[in-house]
């Protein structure tokens, strides 16, 4: 059990890992050489076919960056390969005949993995996907950033330091 002094972000990075940590195993299990990370850019590919990175970041929810890296290491692991797009220049993303071979395999994953994160959930006082949701919106609304620089202005102001522009390195 981690201390209770441990931060939001210390808290968010144990919890992504423990629940990352058991899905790849439940992977490994089953004779995947697959991560969780990849996921949603295999059902994005599942729902829209073929398609450019930019697509499948918009269908998964995640940034183009995020998107473009995890492909990367799918391409190494023969998960998706790159094809052309219709003008040649946009470089277009499938899923190769090794993944489609494996996606009944997959599927059984999603849907254990879905029943275990329902047993979770009911052990929780609050469903653990409705609070994440209220936190992804609520930082929509107003980003992290916004709110650490209004943080900063109120220790500058507690400080005796008024409005003036006092170091803050961890911004």
């Amino acid at each position: 059990m981690k201390a209770p002094t441990a931060s939001l972000g210390t808290l968010l990075r144990h919890l992504a890992e423990l629940l990352d940590g058991a899905v790849e195993d439940s992977y490994q299990q089953a004779g995947l050489d697959y991560r969780p990370r990849f996921t949603p850019v295999i059902r994005a590919l599942m729902a829209l076919g073929p398609s450019s990175i930019r697509a499948i970041a918009d269908h998964a929810g995640i940034t183009h960056s995020a998107a473009s890296q995890t492909v990367a290491q799918m391409t190494l692991q023969k998960w998706v390969k790159y094809g052309r797009g219709g003008d040649g220049r946009e470089r277009i993303v499938s899923l190769t005949a090794h993944a489609e071979r494996k996606v009944t395999s997959l599927e059984h994953c999603w849907a254990a993995t879905s029943i275990a994160a329902a047993d979770l959930e009911r052990g929780l006082s609050a469903p653990l996907s409705q609070v994440l949701r209220e936190a992804i919106d609520a930082l929509e609304r107003r980003p992290f950033s916004a709110r650490l620089q209004s943080a900063h202005q109120k220790l500058r102001k507690r400080e005796g330091m008024g409005d003036a522009k006092a170091p803050t390195p961890c911004l």
